[in-house]
């Protein structure tokens, strides 16, 4: 089942200027408008949230803006930048979220998320991560996902929460008390519209068809079927003229497995060979392949590293076969290095010199395309004291951070994302604890050792400048081991509560 997100920045130009980083980019603090022409007009053409709050709006002629608020910062309007900038942001959007991803001008994004949403967590991790990145960027968004993109973009721009994951089958009643600017209808027709009565979408949905197509045209009942899913809407996939890219067309549709697999071999060759006279490698793929029915059925590979052995990119390729359903055929193939870096020809090193360090990059690779980029990572030490700090999740490839683990006491195999409470017995402030009761299990401990005593980051938080914690390495009697703590010195309760937890798992 398709699925579209639908990106909205309503406050596309304004925020694209204040991105700028150099010495024209406006003042953050003070209101910011655009000025373009509609006939003998100045009118304002976009405004600033800044510049909304006090009461301006698209339409109102500047000389009025202007004197309604003083110290108004006034720029031209450049739909063409506006336009060339959107198109950028897009193709970011592509390399990192999406193998369909298009421009929905003036003021919008629109990509076709199956089969793309499981290597971010899901759809609502995706959404989430999506708008968190722009938002971060200083980019305002509102973002929805539904099964077209007609009701995605309505519900993006009109719906009632900034970020909105559509159930599968609620189109109909999601867009039905929507208003009728939502189906992307020409201002003439909604002017219309309204002069008749109606007022939301759901005034028209079980209108007759026919009066309707001869008072306003086809457009009317054509947005509305393809909000509804009833008449297919496609989304052509940005391809920037800088993206490397091969297609291969069929005068007969191809959809044995056997058939797809050995094209894309074909393809890779060419792609490669491509990459190669331009220096680069690739480490993100998109293999689109348009069914005679216009659905594009899409596969995306992500690479650890550059790279273009044929080999390796057609084995990842052909692992996604299975995933992709031809219909009654594919007769258009197109395969795109939509991320690509410079890897320049090196000498590899001969075994009776020296040893060839291993590579990891194809396990990876093959891990990271099953389970997503997210779900491959190592762990890697970060100067900090306080266990849970002490860690974090690096790229599985990623250089050495130079810090290591402190080495003067043994550390747990198993390290709990967090401390879990347990029931114990210890004699305070220095011994260990008698036994200790966790999910549910009571061990009795037959050997300890400690205290280490762990202090708080005072310098980070006020509430650590007396925190302490003292961790005790025990063994029960099955042989299992574990590392817990008691929160606080057994003396003074203003260093902690006193109360004992599990932190970690011996192997």
């Amino acid at each position: 089942m398709a699925r579209v997100i639908s990106v909205f920045l309503p406050l596309w130009p304004t925020d694209r200027l204040r991105r700028q980083a150099d010495d024209t980019a406006p003042s953050p603090d003070a209101p910011l408008i655009l000025a373009g022409r509609v006939g003998s007009r100045r009118v304002v053409t976009a405004a600033d949230r800044i510049a909304q709050q006090q009461g301006l709006h698209i339409g109102m002629p500047v000389s009025k803006a202007q004197a309604l608020v003083p110290g108004l910062q006034v720029l031209p309007a450049s739909p063409d930048d506006d336009a060339a900038s959107l198109e950028r942001l897009a193709l970011w959007v592509l390399q990192r979220f999406s193998p369909i991803v298009a421009v929905d001008p003036p003021d919008g994004i629109v990509i076709d998320s199956t089969g793309a949403d499981h290597l971010h967590g899901g759809e609502a991790a995706m959404l989430e991560a999506l708008i968190g990145r722009l938002m971060m960027s200083g980019v305002t968004a509102r973002a929805a996902i539904a099964e077209t993109w007609g009701a995605a973009h309505a519900l993006a721009r009109h719906g009632p929460d900034p970020l909105h994951v559509a159930e599968p089958g609620t189109a109909e009643t999601l867009l039905a008390r929507l208003p009728l600017e939502a189906l992307r209808l020409p201002l003439a027709t909604l002017a219309s519209l309204r002069t008749l009565g109606f007022a939301c979408i759901a005034d028209l949905l079980h209108q007759p068809r026919a009066p309707l197509t001869r008072r306003f045209g086809p457009d009317l009942c054509r947005r509305l079927d393809q909000a509804l899913g009833h008449v297919a809407e496609p989304i052509e996939p940005l391809r920037p003229t800088e993206l490397v890219e091969v297609r291969r067309s069929f005068a007969e549709p191809i959809a044995a497995a056997e058939t797809i697999a050995r094209y894309i071999g074909k393809l890779v060759i060419q792609l490669c060979a491509a990459l190669e006279e331009r220096g680069l490698g690739a480490r993100r793929l998109d293999l689109l392949c348009w069914r005679v029915d216009a659905h594009v059925q899409t596969v995306r590979v992500g690479l650890a590293k550059p790279q273009r052995d044929p080999q390796r990119l057609t084995r990842l390729l052909c692992e996604k076969i299975e995933t992709i359903s031809p219909g009654f055929g594919i007769e258009i193939l197109s395969l795109t290095a939509v991320m690509v870096e410079s890897l320049e020809a090196r000498q590899v090193a001969s075994s009776l010199l020296e040893t060839t360090a291993p590579d990891l990059s194809g396990l990876v690779d093959v891990l990271a395309n099953r389970v997503g980029a997210r779900g491959v990572y190592r762990m890697a030490p970060v100067a900090s004291d306080v266990p849970e700090r002490s860690v974090t999740r690096v790229a599985p490839l990623s250089d050495p951070v130079g810090v290591g683990w402190p080495d003067h006491w043994p550390r747990p195999a198993r390290l709990l994302p967090w401390p879990e409470p347990i029931e114990t017995v210890a004699l305070l402030p220095d011994h260990p604890p008698v036994w200790i009761a966790w999910r549910g299990v009571r061990r009795k401990v037959a050997r300890a050792d400690g205290p280490e005593r762990v202090f708080g980051e005072w310098w980070k938080r006020d509430a650590e400048l007396i925190a302490v914690r003292d961790y005790f390495c025990i063994e029960d009697e099955a042989g299992e081991r574990y590392w817990v703590f008691r929160a606080g010195d057994g003396e003074n309760a203003g260093t902690g509560s006193h109360h004992w937890f599990l932190h970690g798992v011996f192997g």
